[in-house]
């Protein structure tokens, strides 16, 4: 991958990597009010973001993964 391709690939992962993990943020303080009817502190604030990280992972790797193939298995053909 040349290295232009590579920084636009990598801006792209970051870019829906923070949209991926300020979605769940929301999602997350919205869900954990509504069922617990808390009041949103920063304590609440650290674990959906907590939770939220590791999903934004997940869900990066598996919408691009075409993208990942590419990175990571380079000698071998893409479907």
């Amino acid at each position: 991958m040349k290295t232009a391709d590579r920084k636009k690939v990598l801006a792209h992962l970051f870019e829906f990597f923070v949209l991926g993990v300020c979605m769940g943020v929301v999602e997350d303080i919205i869900a954990i009010h509504f069922a617990t009817d808390t009041i949103i502190t920063l304590q609440t604030f650290k674990v959906a973001v907590l939770v939220a990280v590791p999903f934004a992972i997940i869900a990066e790797i598996l919408v691009d993964l075409k993208v990942f193939r590419k990175v990571f298995f380079k000698n071998e053909q893409t479907r």
